[in-house]
């Protein structure tokens, strides 16, 4: 069966804010096939079910670091948002299906799930393997340095390269 959304798509606009994975509010809207002023109704009729850790709005300066990142649409003028837009956390997605009742909505929710699942299993097999890659070096030792040349060389492979942008968000 071939997916509503590709995985691909998906994990393309989960973002890291705040310490959080979590996906804009205008991407969510396109992928369940709806306006971004609507999904947003329908969270605001049903807000006790979207507490801080489901959802939370980007300060001013989050947003215009996203706008200069991203290209997120601009506050004023022409096509801009009157407000900052709002986040979702996995947790807040998986409460969107509650709230949007559609089929796509339904569909589109699963292949939501699934990425970040895929997201989170790429995440812990990384951290095993760089784990098992310095329990391995320990054991060698320092005894050849062709071996220590190995393992620099796995080691620039696994971890992941260095960006030149900033995490977004505030450090706790």
């Amino acid at each position: 069966m071939r997916a509503l959304v590709p995985r691909e798509r998906i994990e393309q606009t989960i973002l890291l804010i705040r310490g959080h994975r979590v996906m804009l509010d205008a991407d969510l809207a396109k992928l369940y096939g709806v306006t971004t002023f609507n999904l947003n109704k329908a969270v605001k009729r049903n807000a006790d079910r979207f507490p801080d850790d489901f959802m939370f709005r980007l300060s001013a300066q989050e947003t215009t670091s996203l706008t200069f990142q991203i290209g997120i649409s601009k506050f004023r003028g022409r096509g801009g948002r009157r407000s900052a837009p709002y986040v979702f956390t996995e947790q807040g997605v998986a409460m969107l299906s509650s709230v949007l009742r559609s089929k796509r909505a339904i569909q589109v929710n699963i292949a939501i799930m699934r990425a970040f699942v895929k997201l989170r299993e790429l995440v812990t097999s990384h951290r095993g393997l760089a784990s098992k890659l310095a329990q391995l070096e320990r054991k060698v030792g320092g005894h050849d340095g062709q071996i220590r040349s190995l393992f620099d060389a796995i080691r620039q492979l696994v971890e992941p390269p260095a960006t030149k942008s900033r995490r977004i968000g505030f450090k706790t």
